[in-house]
């Protein structure tokens, strides 16, 4: 069985690479850019079982090719990052969109099982927490690159759906929520390496807005797993399922905690969106996924406390800083 990854050397999908080439034995071919993926995160593998190369799911030609040469597909290839999407609005959409066009028309000439990753994004600023998959999403105007990246994950959903109906393409649609773990860089204002790099160096910890706002984090060892027992469960086909574990944290707790981890002595800085961002910036206050739909049907959900994400990262950064 052979599988493609797109954005394979990304944080999530080199999870996933581990978790397919320990748990299977298909063939993996990737397709990254590298732009936020990495090499370094696939440098660990040593195997004949897998190929990578570097190119762009915009690149329709490629990607027809690489589908056609694949029993299933998880396309994880996106622009991510709140700075990211901010900084490069028109990347990130073109990168979101056709990227996924493309991926889903090339897998819809042999009914291809694929795999769309998007995003709690979705639910925009909707205060009816915690989510639900078939929940009303509440979005700010279209002036506000904020919620560009949201727009483009559920249009990504929209075509996953009507390629489903209209094709009979067997898609599932996961919505990540704040996955994290060891390969996740802060280089794009992701918070919980942001503050354990913080913390290790003694740095007070940067929390934009009020600190009050809450998310639930999800172990990447969870979300990979979920994810390829979603694609290989033939009920959740034509379905989105939302990927995250229960249980927010306030951003002023799950710093304080990163402080206690690491025995720093770190003290923290709040910071207005206004002044990190624009003046209009919007930040949702709460993130919190309703699981029913995924415990129903893999009779599972995420299961690693906060604990244990935060000291993975932790034991990560130390090596590195001490290496």
């Amino acid at each position: 069985m052979s599988v493609l990854i797109t954005g394979g050397a990304g944080f999530i999908g080199s999870h996933l690479v581990d978790h397919l080439l320990a748990e299977t034995d298909s063939q993996i071919v990737i397709l990254d850019t590298f732009s936020t993926g990495r090499a370094s995160n696939l440098a660990h593998l040593s195997t004949d079982r897998l190929e990578t190369i570097n190119g762009d799911v915009r690149d329709g030609s490629l990607v027809t090719d690489l589908v056609g040469d694949a029993d299933a597909v998880y396309h994880l290839a996106a622009a991510v990052g709140v700075e990211n999407i901010i900084d490069n609005p028109l990347n990130s959409m073109q990168t979101n969109l056709q990227g996924t066009e493309n991926v889903l028309e090339a897998a819809a000439t042999d009914t291809t099982p694929t795999f769309i990753a998007s995003s709690s994004e979705v639910y925009g600023k909707s205060e009816d927490v915690p989510f639900a998959e078939r929940d009303d999403r509440v979005y700010g105007p279209t002036a506000s690159p904020r919620w560009g990246y949201a727009t483009t994950k559920a249009a990504d959903e929209f075509l996953a759906l009507g390629f489903h109906a209209e094709r009979n393409l067997p898609v599932v649609i996961g919505r990540y929520f704040n996955i994290v773990g060891p390969r996740q860089t802060g280089q794009y204002g992701m918070v919980i390496p942001t503050f354990v790099e913080q913390a290790l160096a003694g740095e007070d910890l940067t929390i934009y807005g009020d600190g009050t706002q809450t998310r639930s984090f999800t172990h990447v060892e969870d979300a990979v797993s979920i994810t390829h027992d979603l694609l290989t469960t033939t009920e959740a086909h034509g379905e989105v399922f939302n990927i995250g574990a229960p249980g927010p944290t306030s951003i002023n707790d799950l710093a304080k905690r990163v402080i206690e981890l690491t025995g720093s002595e770190s003290g923290i800085t709040h910071i207005p969106f206004a002044e990190a961002y624009d003046e209009d910036f919007e930040e949702p206050d709460e993130r919190e996924p309703d699981v029913s739909k995924l415990r129903d049907t893999l009779g599972r959900v995420p299961t690693a406390d906060l604990d244990r994400i935060l000291q993975d990262v932790i034991e990560e950064r130390t090596s590195e800083v001490s290496a």
